[in-house]
C-alpha cells in the first residue's frame, strides 16, 4: 500500500457510500452462499447450481439495458434507494420462506430471479452514482478500485460467517442477517449530500436512447473491446464459483464450513488483488496489467482443478482470485474513465449485461459439461481458455493504444 491507496476517502459522500455498503455487502454474501449449499443439499445436482446462478443473473442481462436507460434519464441517487430497499424485502422473503421449512426450491429460485431484476437496475445506478460522490475525478479509478476491495472484503468474511452459521443455526440467519444488513446502507444513502438533482430534457423516447447506447459503444472500439473481452471471461470462465460446494462435498468430504472457506479463499485472493490495483500510481499501463493477470487467473485454475490435498487448493483458489479481480475492476474503471459522461448510465449497463448477463448463460453450460466430463475436468478446461484470453489480450497491448491511470492534475 501507498498513501494514494485510500485518496478517494477524501470525499465524504463516498466514505458514508463505503461503510454502509461494505456491512450489506458482508450480508449479500452471506445469502450467496446459503442459497448455493440449500439448492446442493436439497438436489445434490450440479445443473441445478447452473439453473440457480442463472435465475439469479439472467434478469439483469434481459432488463440492464431498461436500467441503463433509467440511470441517465431519472434521479440515480432516488433510483438507488429503491432498489437497496426492493433488495432488503427480497432478503425478508428468503428468511421467512426459510424459516417456516414449508419450500420448495422453484421458489427460492423465484426470489433469486427477484433479486437478479432488481440488480438490472441497481447496477448501473450505483457504478454511476459513484462518479458523482468522488470530489475530485482523478481519484475515480482509486474509488472503483476501492469498490472492489470492499466487494471481495465481504466475499472473504461473509463465506466464512454464513459456513458457521449453516452448520451451527441453520439457513435461515444468513438470510436474516442479510435482510438487516441493508439498514446500514439505506442509512448511508440518507446521510449524503449530493449536488441537486436537475431532470434534463429527452428528445428520444426509451428505445432511441437503447440505440444511442449501443452506436456509442460501436463506433468506440476501446470500450467495445473491454466489454467483449469481459463478456468472454463471464460467461466461459466465471461460471467456475459454481462448482465449489462440489469441490467441498464430493472432492474434499467436506460440509459447509469446508465450502464458506474455499469461497473465502477465492474472496483473499480478490481482495489481495483489488488492494493492489488500488495502490497503483497514475500511469500504469492497465490493460497490460489486465493481460498478466488474466493470465494469473488462469494459472491458479488449472492447478487448482485436479488438487486434491484441501490446504494446497485453498492457495490456488487464492490465486485465481487474485488473478480474476484485474477482469472485473479495470473494465469497468477503463470504461468509466473513457465514457461520455451523458452515456455513462447506458455504458454500464451493457457492462453489467456483459458481466452479469453471461455468468447465467455460462452457469448453466458448465453445469451441463461438468455433468459430462467432471467437475476437475471441467474447470481445467476453463483455466485453459482463460490462458488463451490472456495471450490474446497481450497481442493486443502491443497493437494497440494502451490504457493508462489518469495523471492527477
Amino acid at each position: 500500500m501507498n498513501i494514494t491507496t485510500f485518496n478517494a476517502f477524501k470525499s465524504r459522500n463516498y466514505r458514508l457510500y463505503f461503510s454502509g455498503q461494505s456491512i450489506s455487502l458482508i450480508g449479500t454474501w452471506m445469502q450467496k452462499t446459503a442459497v448455493s449449499w440449500v439448492i446442493y443439499s436439497q438436489t445434490h445436482s450440479k445443473f441445478m447450481l447452473g439453473l440457480t446462478l442463472f435465475a439469479s443473473m439472467f434478469p439483469s442481462f434481459v432488463f440492464s439495458f431498461l436500467g441503463g436507460v433509467a440511470s441517465d434519464r431519472y434521479n440515480r441517487y432516488k433510483l438507488l434507494l429503491l432498489t437497496q430497499v426492493a433488495s432488503m424485502i427480497q432478503a425478508v422473503l428468503l428468511t421467512v420462506l426459510i424459516y417456516f421449512r414449508h419450500y420448495a426450491v422453484w421458489e427460492i429460485i423465484g426470489l433469486s430471479a427477484f433479486l437478479g431484476f432488481i440488480n438490472a437496475f441497481d447496477v448501473p445506478a450505483r457504478q454511476s452514482l459513484v462518479y458523482e460522490m468522488v470530489d475530485d475525478k482523478a481519484d475515480l479509478p482509486n474509488a472503483l478500485a476501492l469498490n472492489s476491495s470492499m466487494v471481495n472484503l465481504s466475499r472473504l468474511i461473509g463465506p466464512g460467517i454464513a459456513g458457521l452459521a449453516l452448520e451451527k443455526f441453520g439457513e435461515d440467519i444468513c438470510f436474516g442477517l442479510n435482510a438487516i444488513s441493508f439498514i446500514a446502507v439505506i442509512g448511508s444513502l440518507l446521510r449524503m449530500k449530493l449536488p441537486l438533482y436537475t431532470p434534463k430534457l429527452h428528445t428520444k423516447n426509451i428505445l432511441g436512447e437503447l440505440k444511442e447506447g449501443f452506436v456509442y459503444i460501436k463506433q468506440t472500439p476501446a470500450i467495445s473491446l473491454i466489454l467483449l473481452t469481459l463478456g468472454s471471461v463471464s460467461l466461459l470462465v466465471l461460471p467456475y464459483a459454481t462448482l465449489m460446494p462440489v469441490y467441498a462435498r464430493d472432492i474434499f468430504k467436506g460440509n459447509a464450513s469446508t465450502f464458506g472457506m474455499i469461497d473465502s479463499a477465492i474472496g483473499l485472493g480478490a481482495f489481495l488483488g483489488a488492494i493492489f490495483l488500488a495502490s497503483l500510481k497514475p500511469g500504469k499501463n492497465l490493460r497490460k496489467i489486465l493481460a498478466v493477470n488474466t493470465l494469473v487467473f488462469g494459472a491458479g485454475l488449472v492447478l487448482f482443478s485436479h488438487t486434491t490435498i484441501y490446504p494446497l487448493a485453498l492457495i490456488f483458489a487464492t490465486m485465481a482470485g487474485f488473478g480474476m479481480m484485474s477482469q472485473i475492476t479495470i473494465s469497468n474503471t477503463l470504461i468509466q474513465t473513457t465514457v461520455d459522461p451523458s452515456m455513462r448510465g447506458r455504458v454500464i449497463s451493457f457492462y453489467a449485461m456483459a458481466f452479469f448477463g453471461m455468468q447465467p448463460l455460462g452457469g448453466l453450460l458448465v453445469g451441463t459439461i461438468s455433468q459430462w466430463i467432471g467437475t476437475p475436468d471441467t474447470v481445467l478446461l476453463q483455466g485453459l481458455i482463460t490462458l488463451c484470453i490472456g495471450g490474446l489480450l497481450f497481442r493486443a497491448v502491443h497493437v494497440g493504444q494502451p490504457g493508462v491511470l489518469p495523471v492527477r492534475s
